[in-house]
């Protein structure tokens, strides 16, 4: 008990104490943090500071203080600076942080923390053409700009997730509804339990992709879909701006509304990987908004054209886990692409660095966020520099959302989120002790607990064992070692306190011991008291005689041998170098020009700087190449042939995602183009086969389909350059029994046109509507031409017409400046759409397919109308039992351009011989029968100005033949584009000999990191598109 004179000190220093937290109270209240609810008990729990003293603070990534002191008040940063040099006003509660360090706590810009989970509706029976949301939003599920985080922003909720963030380091993270193509924005919340004091930012970001996600609705069901309707809600939300100006719009859509508050916030696209990365900057350009692309972990397969970008990526660390290889026939299954993404997945991060792509770090697809510092070391063996990983999860995910004055750093002012560990933060035997996050304390390592690691004589029943103490500070192992043998010891150390249970039967320990004691003098000696298996009670003690482990004298990451390089494209048959332009020249063939020249033998062809240079016979060097004779390689091609490129006019390799947008009568606004797939190693195969170029193709699911791509088979260059540069654009339109869904199943009765004689009318409404689109946007542009000038300074013009991409594609027909490609096969058919064409003032370019053609040969003549046939493809079905095998040579004997297709990846790999057959049916000869699959072709696609023969001038894209190149016997020796070779029959075997090596190498590597385990291979399905491939890939 207290004695009078003391209690009366007591009383004093508690008054004093009182009147300083009083004071805090009136100068905290007089200040602008203040809150609206009311309060049911203290006013204030955060009164009292806090400091962080004489630590090493870690500023940001670049910037550390070595004994410095960090200050918290009413859960933010007060100040920051060397401990000397610190004052601290009013009452403090101190934390001697002697030898430990602070950092930033994380940030993550893409989470879904806190987000109610998507919910996919069931979907009814048959198409769903409109969004069944209820109110004045738009028409289309995915696009769901009017989603905003902060609305269904539920901590409460996720309290697991959150303790995962933090045992991670994170203290902010950037939260959405991952869901749809327009997803809505994000909110930008701290890591606490009360959503009040976690929204720091409501309105943060807006999130974007391509996927479809939950909606229930059938449009759209492609990637291209997915594009089209992105750039569609763009333009809509312009016009809609617009036109609100002046009032001229006819509908409120609170959809469009949202979509236009959210557009001036940092804009985050979740690409899934490179490939939508490249899409959506493509994107970007057409509407003119940057994003800031999540490009997960492959990144590093397209850096150059990343970096042209010029756009910041959030990067994934969910590396890919070892498959079991332990099987080599199941092991077969793994591609050659998976396993060098597993070895070369880590060193993503390290290569955007080095070339200087600014990025930040998600924790998203990992199996919990608390893994993500041993996924950052990871990415630091590899070549990541440690400032560069921490500035990606702070200081850069801070400045791609504007909130620098929030989060990020360890600065005045800033939300109080920082990190205490015992070593540099990455480093595998660093331990994150505690996060602080709004100056809460969230502990996971005592750092004041005893370190009891060590090695001890334990002395027990008058005997000596050796004990042996190892692991992590937080959870030490412990075991007796005798005779490097290891018995188990159950070890729980408690404070001050330990227990160990222990079973030594073969020393004469008999049963199970049990043994409680107290760790004295820093853990030197423990002693305490046990019981024997019998139940008697015993003393045993036990004297540490080594020191634990000392940590390693450096932190540094010591790098991983990688010994894999990057092959473009990033699948089996890549190239390690991208093949360059060559100057050759062939010597003595058997050169097929396809023009008037005919065929000539023992000629010369000359190529350079991707260009046919000289063609003849006995060719002069001086004559060919003048004064300055450059290096070349001079190929003799005596007794071999060379020929033009082989160009496919129907095609549907090298898409992804979807070839048929069939959920609309119409599609005209989407385009291949916008999924081209460069990875797709049909390209090489058909290179194998002579292909040069090919028309990508949509499918035939509706009567007015998707633009073409027209694409060279650059192999290893990007979707983007394989694009044919300057190509005259072209459309899909379909005939038969897919538009009208007769074959699609009684589910699908919805849908106009359900009849041929709805198709042709789906044409006429479509080209109305096209044509007074057309007039409207010239009456639009002559109004601005001759309004006042008092209207311009006003900003009274009127608004401009609404842009549709699908109206305006069709226009394009309507003027020239788009061709039509038609999927045809019955006579009536054909008929019908060029008495369409002819009414509407245009020529339908091509019938593809046209096997009713020789009925109709002569009118096609009369139209204009070329015609791209199958060889002899018949009774595959209803519609083409009519088919005969001598269609092509009919078309041709009525000088209609004609043309063999393949429609089929296979196909394609022999159209020479597809060729050859016009001569077996019907007599074409030899190189009119050429023709069909290079000229011609060419003609069709109005590219042969550049391609389909050989004269000079025009690209150098040939094909050199072991044998005539009409028979079923010649192989493709070399095969090059724009002078470029990028099939050669010889490396071809360097290239099996290289992938068996190196898919050897990567097992081996692989079965030594699986440890015994891994995943099970599975066989990937591969798509196969034809005109009727209907899918639902872009979920």
């Amino acid at each position: 008990m207290l004695k009078p004179q003391r209690m009366r000190k007591y009383l004093q220093s508690r008054a004093a104490q009182w009147m300083l937290l009083t004071a805090g109270v009136i100068a905290w209240s007089s200040g602008s943090a203040q809150e609206t609810f009311p309060v049911n008990g203290v006013v204030n729990k955060q009164l009292v500071r806090t400091a962080l003293e004489h630590a090493t603070v870690h500023v940001s990534a670049t910037e550390t203080l070595e004994d410095a002191t960090v200050v918290f008040y009413q859960g933010r940063i007060e100040s920051v600076g060397l401990s000397a040099t610190v004052q601290i006003d009013g009452p403090v509660i101190r934390h001697d942080l002697q030898g430990l360090h602070v950092y930033p706590a994380f940030v993550d810009v893409h989470s879904e923390y806190a987000m109610p989970e998507a919910q996919r509706e069931g979907r009814s029976r048959g198409p769903q053409d409109l969004s069944d949301k209820k109110g004045a939003y738009g028409w289309n599920e995915a696009i769901r700009p009017e989603t905003r985080a902060a609305d269904v922003f539920d901590p409460t909720a996720a309290e697991s997730t959150r303790e995962g963030y933090l045992k991670g380091g994170f203290g902010a993270v950037v939260s959405h509804v991952q869901d749809g193509i327009v997803r809505g924005t994000g909110a930008l919340v701290a890591l606490s339990d009360d959503p009040r004091r976690a929204l720091l930012e409501p309105d943060a970001s807006a999130h974007f992709s391509f996927r479809k996600g939950t909606s229930s609705q059938d449009y759209p069901r492609s990637l291209m879909g997915s594009t089209a309707l992105l750039k569609q809600t763009f333009f809509d939300a312009d016009w809609y701006a617009d036109a609100s100006r002046l009032n001229e719009r006819l509908e409120t859509n609170l959809s469009l509304e949202a979509f236009n508050e959210a557009r001036a916030l940092p804009s985050f696209f979740d690409a899934g990987g490179w490939e939508d990365g490249l899409r959506a900057s493509i994107v970007a350009d057409a509407v003119d908004h940057d994003f800031i692309l999540v490009t997960g972990n492959n990144a590093y397969q397209r850096l150059d054209e990343l970096k042209a970008i010029g756009a910041p990526v959030v990067l994934s660390l969910d590396y890919p886990q070892a498959y079991d290889v332990s099987d080599p026939y199941t092991s077969r299954l793994v591609g050659l692409d998976e396993l060098k993404h597993w070895e070369l997945a880590p060193t993503n991060a390290a290569r955007l660095h080095a070339v200087g792509i600014e990025f930040a770090i998600t924790a998203d697809g990992l199996d919990s966020p608390a893994g993500i510092r041993k996924a950052v070391w990871t990415s630091m063996r590899h070549g990541l520099p440690e400032s560069a990983a921490l500035a990606a999860l702070t200081e850069v995910p801070a400045r791609l959302i504007g909130a620098e004055t929030q989060v990020g750093r360890i600065a005045k002012g800033l939300e109080a989120n920082v990190l205490i560990t015992d070593g540099p933060i990455f480093h595998p035997e660093a331990q994150l002790l505690e996060n602080w996050v709004q100056g809460d304390q969230h502990v996971y390592v005592d750092r004041n607990e005893v370190d009891v690691r060590g090695t001890y004589n334990l002395a027990l029943a008058d005997q000596v064992f050796t004990l042996e103490v190892t692991g992590e500070l937080a959870k030490p192992k412990a075991k007796v070692v005798i005779d490097s043998t290891n018995y188990k010891v159950d070890f729980n150390p408690d404070g001050r306190m330990v227990s160990l249970g222990l079973q030594l039967d073969t020393l004469g320990l008999d049963g199970w011991w049990r043994l409680s004691g107290n760790v004295w003098m820093d853990s030197r000696i423990w002693e305490g008291r046990g019981q024997r298996a019998d139940g008697t009670w015993l003393e045993w003690s036990a004297i540490r005689q080594s020191e634990p482990d000392e940590q390693p004298s450096g932190w540094a990451a010591q790098p991983d041998s990688v010994s894999g390089e990057v092959v473009y494209p990033f699948v089996a048959y890549g190239n390690l170098e991208r093949p360059t332009q060559q100057t050759v020249w062939f010597e003595d063939a058997t050169v097929w020009t396809c023009e008037a020249t005919g065929k000539l033998e023992q000629a010369d062809v000359v190529i350079q700087n991707g260009k046919i240079l000289a063609v003849g016979e006995a060719l002069d060097e001086v004559a060919v190449f003048g004064s300055s004779v450059p290096d070349y390689q001079r190929i003799n091609a005596r007794g071999k042939h060379l020929t033009p490129g082989i160009i496919d006019e129907h095609t549907h390799i090298a898409a992804t995602r979807g070839i048929n947008e069939g959920t609309q009568a119409s599609s005209a606004e989407v385009s291949i183009q916008t999924c081209v797939n460069s990875e797709d190693v049909n390209i090489y195969r058909q290179l194998a086969g002579g292909v040069t170029t090919a028309q990508i193709l949509h499918g035939s699911a509706n009567p007015i389909g998707g633009q073409s791509a027209i694409i060279k088979f650059r192999w290893g260059a990007s979707p983007q350059e394989l694009l044919f540069e300057d190509a005259s654009p072209f459309i899909k339109f379909a005939l038969g029994e897919n538009v009208k869904q007769s074959n699609w199943g009684n589910d699908y009765r919805s849908r106009f046109p359900q009849t041929r004689m709805g198709v042709e009318q789906v044409y006429y409404d479509h080209f109305y509507r096209a044509r007074e689109y057309d007039q409207a946007w010239k009456d639009h542009r002559q109004a601005m031409r001759t309004a006042s000038r008092k209207a311009k300074r006003n900003n009274t013009l009127p608004a401009a017409p609404r842009r549709d991409l699908e109206l305006e594609t069709l226009a394009q027909i309507l003027n020239e400046e788009r061709f039509v490609t038609c999927h045809s096969y019955r006579q009536d058919e054909i008929n019908m759409l060029m008495h369409v064409a002819d009414s509407m003032g245009f020529t339908i370019n091509t019938f593809t397919h046209i096997l009713e053609g020789y009925k109709v040969a002569d009118k096609m003549a009369e139209h204009g109308a070329g015609g791209s046939s199958f060889s002899d493809w018949w009774a595959y079905k209803y519609e083409v039992k009519d088919a005969i095998p001598y269609n092509g040579a009919v078309l041709h004997g009525q000088g209609i351009v004609t043309a063999f297709n393949s429609d089929d990846a296979e196909m394609a790999r022999r159209l020479n011989q597809e060729a050859a057959k016009a001569v077996k049916y019907g007599g074409v000869s030899e190189e009119e029968a050429l023709k069909f699959v290079t000229l011609n072709p060419a003609k069709l696609l109005r590219i042969d100005h550049r391609v389909g023969s050989i004269t000079v001038g025009k690209d150098a894209d040939l094909v050199l033949w072991d044998d005539h190149p009409l028979s079923i016997y010649a192989r493709a020796e070399q095969t090059y584009v724009d002078g470029i070779k990028y099939y050669d029959l010889e490396e071809d075997q360097a290239k099996r000999e290289w992938m068996r090596e190196e898919r050897a190498r990567l097992v081996q590597a692989m079965k030594t990191a699986a440890k015994g385990g891994g995943r099970t291979p599975s066989e990937r399905m591969h798509f196969h598109y034809h005109c009727d491939t209907l899918t639902d890939e872009n979920r």
